[in-house]
């Protein structure tokens, strides 16, 4: 008996909690009837209307009732487009995100119920008035409730699609452009609505996520290393104060108990160049801090130059560990290859332009041939000859790789089929085997068919991935450097 029992409970369980679920969302069910009762209520009323017109006794009250009941309407509207709370929301631009995604369902369920409506009512009243007055009647109040609907789908749209706009990260430029011009195209139009509304939700209830982890985990401060954490950026890149080459990483290391500085080094310089700039700036956040160390995360070439730094310049008795994220330890054979053979006028002319820009932004001395010759294979393999691991320092590896050229967005969809041809399974810049470096090395192995990218590993398109959380990998490197005392 207890044996036979045992599912019926279950299944009672499932039935009751998705019962539970249903009723969570009757406040948002009633709020979608009560706002297409609004957006339709003339189209309602003359269908009404017309089937009472022969009362004339009550014809007043019914008018006094139903100008009441559209007064309760226009507020409720007015209330949904200007506050409209479907869950308890943690921050401003979460709310943003789940109003508008909430608005644009609004939009959506009430724009379809206005077509069925109209399709369904105004072709009656057609045929059941025949005499000229009341076709004229009629289609004067049709053009009037037509207006209506318009000008109140208008409001719903654009509400929702302003808040969704200004809040989200997930939509990037590419599908805000797209919404513009799918917005004219009859049928694509809804389908590319529904498409970012499923974004914008999927986005607000992952950020809700993140937010409840890190209010879970305040008071523990799992990135709260005893040392600091100096973050290196790459080639081409620089650290600006209102453009982080790290996207959403160093806010939330910071949110999570991290103290994060900044490498600083010039974005096109030599490994030695920049290595000797990093020296000096590693000694000077010792300095600032009192710390007798630091932690650094470095990426791409920046791991090449904290190498230099470490061994070079004097900077290993400051440095407790060296984590390096996509660093071509081993080189690039594709650099090899293209530096062989693009001519050496193009060379110089594509360096000249490079280091005019890198001026403007910052680079004093910018070196953009000496940069891109240190990433080929035969340079990084006489680098690492004269630059050994120093003994007292932690050195440790992390590397992802691209399912596919898709995977990678512009340039890197680009470079990824020439560097697999050279180097193999790569992230669309480096191969997973140049990426091998000290005692312990991390592979990212994301689910599904995507992967993750050289500039996924820095955030640096602000993507949300599926089953790849960069904010939390690296509060996950900092809790590790915390656990072993560094």
């Amino acid at each position: 008996m207890l044996a036979k029992n045992k599912p019926q409970l279950g299944r009672r369980a499932v039935y009751f909690f998705a019962i539970i679920r249903a009723m969570k969302k009757l406040p948002f069910i009633l709020l979608n009837f009560l706002i297409i009762l609004y957006v339709n209520f003339i189209s309602l009323c003359l269908e009404i209307f017309y089937h009472v017109r022969g009362a004339g006794a009550v014809s007043g009250m019914i008018l006094f009732y139903f100008s009441l009941l559209f007064s309760l309407l226009l507020a409720v509207f007015l209330l949904a487009n200007i506050w409209i709370k479907t869950k308890k929301t943690p921050t401003k631009t979460i709310y943003l995100l789940y109003s508008g995604s909430h608005q644009l369902v609004l939009f959506l369920t009430s724009l379809c119920a206005s077509l069925v409506l109209i399709l369904c009512i105004f072709p009656g009243l057609y045929r059941a008035n025949q005499s000229a007055r009341d076709i004229k009647t009629t289609a004067i109040l049709g053009i009037i409730s037509l207006i209506h609907i318009i000008l109140a789908e208008t409001i719903l749209f654009w509400n929702g699609m302003i808040r969704i706009f200004v809040s989200s990260t997930q939509l990037g430029i590419k599908r805000r452009i797209l919404s513009v011009i799918c917005a004219w195209i009859p049928g694509l139009n809804i389908y590319y609505l529904t498409k970012m509304i499923h974004i914008t939700s999927l986005e607000a209830e992952q950020e809700t996520e993140k937010w409840e982890l890190n209010q879970a985990r305040k008071e523990s401060r799992v990135c709260e290393t005893k040392y600091p954490i100096l973050m290196v950026h790459g080639v081409f890149f620089r650290d600006f104060r209102y453009l982080n080459y790290w996207g959403r990483i160093a806010p939330e290391l910071i949110r999570n108990g991290a103290c994060v500085y900044f490498g600083n080094q010039q974005s096109a310089a030599s490994v030695e160049e920049c290595g000797r700039e990093l020296a000096e700036r590693i000694q000077q956040v010792c300095k600032e801090t009192g710390c007798e160390k630091i932690n650094i995360i470095a990426h791409s070439k920046g791991g090449l130059d904290s190498r230099s730094a470490i061994t070079h310049f004097g900077a290993a008795p400051y440095v407790a560990s060296l984590t390096t994220i996509n660093t071509p330890h081993r080189g690039c054979l594709f650099a090899d290859y293209l530096l062989s053979r693009i001519p050496e006028k193009t060379r110089n002319t594509v360096a000249r332009t490079y280091n005019s820009t890198l001026k403007k932004l910052g680079d004093h001395d910018p070196d953009f041939l000496c940069a891109v010759t240190d990433l080929t294979a035969s340079a990084c393999e006489a680098f690492n000859r004269k630059t050994p691991d120093m003994p007292d320092v932690l050195y440790e590896s992390v590397m992802s790789y691209c399912k596919k050229a898709k995977s990678g967005k512009f340039p890197l969809n680009m470079s990824y089929p020439l560097v697999k041809h050279f180097d193999g399974i790569n992230d669309g810049l480096v191969s997973v085997d140049s990426a091998r470096w000290g005692s312990h090395f991390t592979l990212i192995e994301p689910a599904g068919r995507r992967g993750v990218s050289h500039g996924d590993m820095i955030d640096l398109y602000r993507e949300n991935i599926s089953g790849f959380d960069v904010r939390e990998f690296y509060c996950q490197i900092a809790e590790n450097l915390k656990r072993r005392s560094l």
